[in-house]
């Protein structure tokens, strides 16, 4: 019960691939790996790449996985392998079975542990509070801290710099010249600072100022100037390694020198100036592509063939009689083969497809061929120059494009004129050389020595598949000009593999290794054009390093799915996410939502619990350093209370350098070369360069950055987000085991409020519980401080702006809370009404709130109660010194003295059974009823809620409004009286706690509760149980449930009552005349439909069921007191269908009596001295076939005498018509169906009986409709020698020829009296006669001319046995049905091996569905396999639910078909048993997942065709259940 470790169980599916499914899980996590249904059986291996102890992570190495089987035994269904996660990063799980080696997988992210301070302390990932600097603002090294301080002193614990390195000559932050130096700018004159400095101050701030420090890592691209890539272009694309790019650098030179000519006003006289000014201007540049620049180039010429090349060569190939060689034809069209090269007319032709297509008749059709091939080169050409003309569109748009951005859009640039520093367009390619004509530098194209230097420039593609790498071929970005460029980077090409390109591999691993061993952390910049193998590979590196490596990411693929590739593959811990992105409160507000917590009043989740994908941990950022300036697109109004939004979220938070301060602009990661002001306590709003708590909101930041921690740090994972008004959100902050909130209300102001309308009128909002304190009250104000002038050295922001802030105050002192008064909803409502003055535009208000003083106590001494089911709720509890003395004592003491039947009560009895008690199941008004009574019905409901926290569900909210559920519980036992009062009144006590805490908190305690009892329960349920259950498998052990749950003991006792001289029967006083009767447990056929009344008790099903739910679970003295009432009302030699507690019982059956027979052998080889059984006195109800019934002790009878009676009946003939036969007694049955007669072939050994108007099986539908004229007539008669009755008789006459040989059973044989003479039958004769007849009558054989075959003109399926012999319609005995492999079980010596298994394999091809068996050949004419007993119409065959076994897929049966394979598969060899097992674990797998989802956690009786749910079955079926269980023993 007190299972700490936390533990993820992941289910393999076949097939089911994962990479998308993100699995995060922290250090110190156990993940277990399962098998689903579609694995189950199956030899499968799971392999991993997370390291084995002690090795060093390697990416491509993957061990295999060792399995545990908890139980040994060879239902393995619980098995598991498992990982003891201790390492971060990304590790891969793939698994196989067979000659697959990958059926599936995905991948696990594990999150680094963080640590700071001098005691190395762990920085929990939801307490980052990061901000941005851009390095070059930072100057040199030894000023550093006075500007970091500025962090610090705002409350922030984590820095992100931008790259430290060398920057190009763009000065972009992102443009490196060289990824292993350190930015030179750092260093003072004279002084020259290295890494190691820089690490000697990062390790300062993370001793000293409790700070992390991560920095960028650019992997796509390196500066254009820097000297290595000169040295190695290869590192690059260009033109010699991807030669695919020429037409896109021959546009991009020929777009160069468009540019120069306009710069030179060379197209003025075309209407087109160096200044773009105009739409015409626009149309002008389009006019000059189309018409000067595109028909220059020809850039459709790289994709053309030279036709008359080509030609000529086909000419020769024809003329020397070359012939198509049919292996390498592709398809039926001319291949055209792309010049690797690039070159003009470079393509050429696959000649062999030529010479297929085009066939000259005669030496005269030569030429006419040529013709022909010319004329469709030709035509390919012209296609090749409309592709071209459809990307040079395309080119041109986007060209414009650009020039409306940069020049023209109010929110570009506006570059002006067009110049070589500013060209018309950004270059896409590097050109290292002096420039000359087009033509001529055209030519350079073709000597590699200057075509490798020609070097693609990076940039992003707007919409483009994040995982496809535009620069690579296949990509016609750079051609059609989609690329938006930057211009000063060059994007890096790494290859496939380290060997393709070996010095940039080596390069960035050694830049990665020097920022990993530095910085805490590291920013994958653009990270979603990285090329993935790059990253991981880097990524390795870089943990080699720092194995708790912090990773974060910002992500613009446009798809959670695609965002979970980059996470899983590259173990990202943090996905940026930006406030910024938010149109309105509504959505900030909901972005706290989805970015963290669960909601306030979650359930507690079982520490082991299924691994159900998530989405990446945020780092959400107020706004992000490289977008726009929040107070451009809002007001600086809004700055502190969308902080307090972002604050208030349960994920990492942050900001960038500068929004603290009002910074009224972008900090230019490219242009901006200013600094940022260092920290001064003293310094004045005035002067530039120094800041500090009056500065801009940086007093409120400090404030919310504590705050932020703290709530991270102290548990307050619950989150709840209230749209107040458009323009209030507030954020609720809620702590599950302490109950305490923080509420922050934040008025946005996205409107500048000096131009827009604000209303003074705030609504009032209700918080419940006690305000403790206000944490923080702040707002923007205005002050006289001048106005703002951008500063040329200093970074500065707005100085008119500061927060006025005051914190940990009262109600009384505040300015913004006009009046809070106490409206109580109730005994456990606590809530204040707070009234707001001041809550102005970009004010924030924030609460400290407990549950009131007597809540709180009641809280903490549930929470100590709880302890005793799980440590979790240690936190946050006090004992109670006047709890109820029930409450001093373990629950388990009490539930112990509960019996199995008094557990039937507690957890299950469905509404039929709680109504003849008096009451019902529990109602949800609006809902729906639960399922049961007891607790069972709760947690099915439970089980849904709890993992999807649906704190919405009618189920909550009825918990919420009112305690009916929870009075209901306990009320249900405490009227029961016995030890079932006693779980009641403990329920009672505490209960009393829950009635008296919050309402939105009693979900998740009533819960709590239950969960509690209802595992105590379980626990002590199994320990009354055989080892079998109790070493079993969690599949068994819900399969045992299933006796729990239909054995019981109702209002009125179900069965006869037993001799009142047999000893152990349980006794209760009568509720009325409070005389003792007997209690004796019965067993239901089915829920809902038979588990009451006198519809409960069937003699078949109770035998049927009676093996698997009580012998096999160890049920024995209450299976003996069935056995021994049943034999009671023994009549005319047989057992009675519908039991009526013996006095209304229908004798109609002709197999119930052989059940029976088998239970009472199976009770004598399963039970210790179980043959003690066949002297336990029995009172017979009937002492004559005649008699009216008689109550016990007045005929008592050894139970031997009732077994042999039957016998002798059966021997000597049975025939009699029911008592009160008609409609009274069934108002369907035609007047012959009440004539019953049951007898025993003398010449075969083999019992027959039945007539076509009754039904005497279990397959016993009868018709009930008039419009289809088929009422009164069995569906399924199987009159004659039904084949599981043969077995069945033939188990019993073997066993008591048996038990007589060992002196245990006083008779020999039978004696009847037949034409007036006495004839005595040994019962070894009688089994031999079965044993020498069987296979010769029952076995359909392979040969036509087979003598015993009475009716070769009906066999339709060969190598089967008959479901009968014998019966009034012979047709009836060949139809494939079921049932002969009941009687392989009972009587396999009836069977040669060989011809068993050939006909078990037909059924399971033929009948085998996903849960049941199908009743009726899927190829007889009368089959359907959807049942429905609603439908009345002329269809004889089904009106009135005729085909109830003509075809629906009953479940018991299944076990048996499980049996008899694995009986059968034993005697084929090892190789076919290893085959059974896995059809067997495969088959059970199903019913596994039935039982765990259904709410009544039971299987069906039956399923209509291919496993559909069928709305007119039991959904939980005795006899189902039981089979299984029986299979599972057998195993």
């Amino acid at each position: 019960m007190l299972h700490n470790k936390q533990v993820r169980v992941l289910i393999l599916n076949d097939m089911e691939k994962l990479e998308r499914a993100l699995f995060r899980l922290d250090q110190g996590f156990e993940l277990q790996f399962r098998l689903g249904a579609t694995l189950q059986g199956k030899n499968v291996t799971v392999y991993t790449n997370y390291p084995v102890q002690g090795e060093i992570f390697d990416r491509h190495k993957f061990q295999a996985l060792t399995w545990v089987n908890p139980t040994g035994k060879e239902d393995d269904s619980d098995k598991f392998c498992a990982l003891d996660l201790q390492i971060a990063g990304s590790y891969q799980y793939y698994f196989g079975y067979g000659n697959e080696e990958k059926n599936g997988g995905g991948y696990i992210v594990v999150n680094p542990v963080l640590r700071v301070g001098v005691d190395n302390h762990i920085l929990p990932l939801d307490c980052i509070a990061i901000q941005t600097y851009l390095a070059k603002c930072l100057g040199p090294l030894d000023e550093w801290l006075d500007r970091l301080r500025v962090a610090k002193e705002s409350g922030y614990n984590m820095i992100h710099f931008t790259p430290l390195q060398t920057l190009g000559l763009s000065r972009s932050c992102y443009s490196l010249a060289d990824q292993l130096e350190l930015n030179p700018d750092f260093s003072p004159s004279r002084k020259k600072y290295t890494w190691t400095e820089v690490g000697n101050l990062v390790e300062k701030l993370k001793k000293e100022w409790e700070m992390l420090c991560i920095t960028d890592v650019v992997y796509n691209h390196t500066a254009a100037n820097s000297k290595w890539i000169r040295e190695h272009p290869e590192c690059g694309y260009n033109l010699v390694n991807s030669p695919h790019l020429k037409p896109a650098w021959v546009l991009d030179r020929a777009i160069w020198h468009l540019t120069c000519d306009l710069a030179e006003d060379k197209y003025v006289d075309r209407g087109l100036p160096a200044l773009i000014q105009s739409d015409r201007h626009l149309n002008a540049i389009r006019s000059v592509l189309w018409q000067d620049v595109f028909p220059r180039i020809k850039l459709w010429e790289f994709f053309q063939v030279d036709v008359e090349k080509a030609v000529a060569q086909f000419r020769t190939l024809l003329q020397s009689g070359s012939k198509v060689d049919k292996s390498k034809l592709k398809g039926k069209q001319l291949r055209i083969i792309q010049d690797p090269n690039y070159r003009r007319y470079g393509n050429t032709v696959d000649m062999n497809s030529a010479l297929a297509l085009f066939i000259p008749h005669g030496p005269s059709a030569v030429e006419e061929c040529c013709n022909w091939f010319r004329n469709r080169l030709q035509e390919i050409n012209e296609e090749r120059y409309k592709d071209m003309q459809y990307h040079q569109e395309q080119a041109a748009n986007c060209i414009v494009g650009n020039v409306v951005y940069e020049r023209l859009a109010d929110h570009g640039p506006k570059l002006g004129p067009v110049t070589k520093k500013h060209p018309l367009v950004t270059r896409y390619f590097t050109f290292p050389f002096n420039e000359t004509t087009l033509e001529q530098e055209l030519q350079l194209m073709h000597q590699p020595d200057k075509a490798c230097h020609f070097l693609a420039h990076n940039g992003w593609v707007m919409a483009d598949d994040p995982l496809r790498n535009f620069a690579e071929p296949g990509s016609n970005v750079y051609l059609r000009r989609e690329l938006i460029c930057w211009g000063d980077s060059v994007k890096l090409r790494y290859g496939n593999k380290p060997e393709d390109c070996p010095y940039l591999w080596a390069h960035m691993k050694k830049y990665t290794e020097i920022t990993a061993k530095h910085f805490s952390g590291m920013r994958l910049d653009n990270c979603h054009s990285t090329p993935l193998h790059v990253a991981e590979e880097m990524l390795a590196a870089a943990r080699a390093v720092r194995p708790n490596l912090y990773v974060i990411a910002e992500l613009f693929t446009g798809s959670e799915l695609i965002d979970n590739v980059f996470v899983n593959r590259l173990g990202i811990t943090s996905l940026i996410r930006e406030a910024m992105s938010a149109g309105d409160s509504h959505e900030e507000g909901r972005l706290v939502y989805r970015f963290g917590g669960e909601p306030v009043g979650a359930f507690v989740q079982p520490s082991l619990r299924p691994l159900v994908p998530g989405i990446a941990h945020a780092m959400f950022l107020d706004v992000t350093h490289d977008n726009e300036c929040p107070i451009q697109l809002r007001s600086a109004y809004d700055s502190l209370p969308s902080s307090a939004i972002v604050s208030m979220a349960c994920c990492a938070t942050g900001s960038t350098r500068g929004y603290d301060e009002f910074v009224p602009h972008q900090i230019s990661v490219v242009t901006e070369e200013r600094l940022y002001s260092k920290w001064n306590p003293q310094a004045t709003p005035a002067v530039a360069g120094e800041v500090n708590l009056q500065s801009g909101i940086i007093a409120g930041k400090l404030a919310l950055n504590r705050l932020h921690q703290e709530l991270a740090a102290k548990g307050f994972i619950q989150v709840y987000v209230d749209q107040v008004d458009e323009d209030i959100v507030a954020v609720t902050r809620h702590c599950p085991s302490t109950h305490q909130s923080v509420v922050a209300v934040c008025r946005t102001a996205f409107r500048n409020p000096k131009t827009s309308h604000y209303s003074d009128d705030v609504p009032p909002m209700f918080i419940p519980g006690k305000i403790e304190e206000i944490v923080l009250e702040a707002r923007t104000v205005e002050r006289p401080a001048g106005r703002y002038k951008k500063n040329e050295k200093s970074i500065n922001g707005l100085p008119e702006y500061t927060v006025e802030i005051k914190e940990h105050i009262q109600l009384n002192e505040s300015k913004i809370v006009k009046q809070a008064k106490v409206t109580s909803k109730g005994r456990s409502e606590f809530v204040q009404e707070i009234a707001f003055e001041h809550l102005t535009p970009g004010s924030v208000i924030v609460f400290r709130v407990s549950l009131d003083p007597k809540a709180q106590e009641i809280v903490a001494a549930l929470r100590n109660l709880l302890i005793q089911f799980s440590r979790h709720y240690e936190s946050g509890s006090a004992a109670d010194d006047e709890a109820a003395a029930i409450l001093r004592m373990p629950l388990t003491s009490i539930m112990s003295k509960l019996t199995l039947a008094d557990m039937n009560v507690l957890l299950f009895r469905c509404d039929a059974e709680e109504q003849e008690d008096g009451g019902g199941c529990y109602s949800i008004p609006s809902w729906m009823a639960l399922k049961y009574g007891g607790l069972q019905g709760f947690m099915s409901v439970l089980a849904d809620v709890r993992p999807k926290n649906d704190l919405g569900h009618p189920f909550c909210d009825n918990l919420r409004q009112g305690d009916w559920m929870i009075d209901y519980v306990s009320n249900r036992l405490v009227s029961r009286g016995g030890v079932l009062a006693e779980v009641g009144k403990w329920f009672q006590a505490m209960f009393s706690y829950l009635k008296h805490i919050p309402r939105y908190l009693i979900p998740c305690y009533f819960d709590a509760i239950l969960v509690g009892v209802y595992t105590t329960a379980l626990d002590v349920t199994f320990k009354k149980m055989s080892s079998f259950v109790q070493n079993g498998s969690t599949f068994v052990k819900l399969l045992a449930l299933g006796s729990v749950q239909m054995c019981g003991v109702g209002r009125f006792p179900a069965l006869p009552p037993l001799s009142p001289a047999l000893k152990d029967v349980p006794y209760r006083p009568n509720n009325v005349t409070k005389e003792k009767e007997q209690c004796c447990v019965s067993l239901a056929a089915g829920l809902p439909h038979f588990s009451s009344g006198i519809f409960r008790c069937w003699g078949r099903d109770t035998f049927i069921a009676l093996r698997g739910l009580m012998l096999v679970v160890g049920r024995h003295l209450e299976a003996r007191n069935i056995i021994l009432a049943f034999a009671g009302t023994l009549r005319h030699g047989l057992i009675p269908n519908l039991l009526g507690q013996g006095i209304c019982a229908r004798f109609n059956c002709r197999d119930a009596v052989w059940w029976w027979l088998q239970c009472i052998q199976d009770y004598c080889t399963i039970v210790p001295s179980g043959t003690d059984i066949l002297t336990c006195p029995v009172s017979r109800m009937y002492p004559t076939d005649d008699s009216s019934p008689q109550p016990a002790g007045v005929m008592d009878q050894p139970l031997h005498d009732f077994i042999q009676e039957a016998m002798q009946r059966h021997m000597q003939g049975i025939e009699f018509r029911e008592r009160n036969a008609g409609p009274q007694i069934d108002q369907n049955m035609r007047d012959e169906g009440f004539n019953i007669q049951a007898k025993v072939n003398p010449d075969t050994g083999f019992v027959y009986g039945g007539n076509r108007f009754n039904c005497g099986t279990w397959m016993d539908k009868m018709g009930e409709s008039d419009r289809a004229r088929n009422k009164g007539m069995p569906a399924t008669p199987r009159d004659g020698s039904a084949v599981e009755i043969v077995g069945l008789s033939k188990s019993a006459v073997r066993w008591l020829a048996e038990l007589h040989k060992q002196g245990l059973y006083p008779y020999a044989g039978v004696t009847i009296h037949r034409d007036g003479t006495q004839l005595s039958v040994t019962y070894e004769d009688w089994d031999r006669k079965i044993q020498d007849n069987f296979e010769k009558m029952f076995y359909v054989s392979h040969d036509p001319m087979d003598p015993n075959e009475k009716h070769a003109d009906l066999v339709h399926k060969r190598g089967i046995y008959k479901d009968s012999f014998g019966a009034s319609s012979p047709w009836c005995d060949y139809q494939l049905r079921p049932n002969f492999p009941i009687t392989m079980v009972v009587a396999p010596e009836l069977f040669t091996v060989e011809k068993a298994w050939e006909a078990l394999e037909i059924v399971e091809k033929k009948l085998l569905g996903p849960l049941g068996m199908k009743t009726l050949d899927p190829d007889d004419m009368v089959y359907c396999g959807d049942y429905d007993n609603a439908l009345d119409n002329d269809n004889y065959n089904v009106a009135r639910g005729f085909n109830y076994h003509q075809g629906p897929e009953w479940l018991w049966p299944v076990g048996y078909f499980l049996r008899a394979k694995l009986y059968f598969a034993r005697k084929m060899g090892k190789d076919t048993y290893d085959k059974t097992v896995y059809l067997v674990k495969n088959v059970l797998s199903r019913h596994y997942v039935h039982l765990e989802r259904s709410p009544w956690k039971g299987l069906p009786e039956l399923t209509n065709a291919n496993g559909q749910h069928c709305p007119f079955s039991c959904e939980s079926q005795a006899w189902s259940i039981a089979s299984l269980l029986e299979v599972l023993h057998d195993l």
